[in-house]
Order: C-alpha cells, then sequence, then structure tokens
C-alpha cells in the first residue's frame, strides 16, 4: 500500500490530511529499516508485535493492513478502505474538511 499512500500524501499536500501508521512487525530495527528504504515520509508507530500491541487492542485491530479513515473531528467515517474505496472517502471527505477550516 505504500506507493498508493505515497500518492495521496502528495495529492493532499495542501489539505488537512495526514496518514498515521502503525506496525506491527516484532523487531522494531526491521520497522525502520522498511521505513527508510520505502521513503515514508509519515510517521509510523511500532505497536511491538501482532494484533496484541496497546494501539492494535484499544482500536480492535484483527489483522494488516488496517485502514482508518477520521475526519476533521475525529470521528471515523470508514473502515479498510483500500485503493479506489479509500480514494472515494477522501474526495467526499476532504472538500468538507477544507470548508470547515474556513
Amino acid at each position: 500500500m505504500y506507493p498508493h499512500e505515497r500518492s495521496l500524501v502528495e495529492k493532499y499536500a495542501d489539505a488537512p490530511f495526514a496518514i498515521v501508521g502503525v506496525n506491527s512487525d516484532s523487531d522494531m530495527r526491521k520497522v525502520r529499516e522498511i521505513c527508510k528504504k520505502k521513503d515514508l515520509s509519515w510517521p509510523s508507530f511500532f505497536d511491538g508485535g501482532g494484533t496484541d500491541g496497546p494501539i492494535s487492542t484499544k482500536w480492535g485491530v484483527r489483522g494488516w493492513p488496517t485502514v482508518y479513515v477520521l475526519d476533521h473531528e475525529g470521528v471515523i467515517r470508514s473502515t479498510n478502505g483500500r485503493g479506489d474505496a479509500l480514494d472515494k472517502v477522501l474526495e467526499e471527505l476532504i472538500p468538507v474538511a477544507i470548508a470547515a477550516q474556513e
């Protein structure tokens, strides 16, 4: 999903939009290497492996990748959207967030 996520970061660079990653690999060094190798420009938190880490547990994550889309008020508007489905949700929510800033 990294190439698609990177394209979203570029597309919405001037919009109220952010990606925050949570990584479940068991080896933090591996996580750092992947983030560097894939040139990830967004924060990616280490959750200690599996779906029993504190972040995964709090958010009810049962598998990877899991995608939550939150609106400008912090309300979850979509879960598990990927590809075109994710694009559609963002195309609907970004203009609302921009209007809320004005």
